[in-house]
């Protein structure tokens, strides 16, 4: 499993190999028992073209669906 350094690498370039991606709605890291991996969040289970590991850091998909703006509920405007 990868480092976080290594993780943090992997997850910069694969945030550029991914730029053109339209399911994309975000990529991050995850903490795992014996590392971290990378974790990417898309809008459709059918957004499956997302590698298993990139540069020898595991890569984990993840579905969330569409993003929305959140209302904060007693905001003050």
């Amino acid at each position: 499993m990868a480092d976080l350094q290594q993780a943090r690498a992997a997850k910069a370039r694969l945030r550029s190999s991914l730029s053109d991606h339209v399911g994309i709605r975000g990529i991050g890291l995850t903490k795992v028992p014996d590392g971290y991996c990378l974790l990417v969040n898309v809008a459709r289970a059918e957004d499956d073209d997302i590698p298993g590991a990139f540069d020898g850091v595991p890569v984990r998909v993840r579905v969330v669906g569409a993003l929305h703006p959140r209302t904060v509920l007693g905001a003050r405007s």
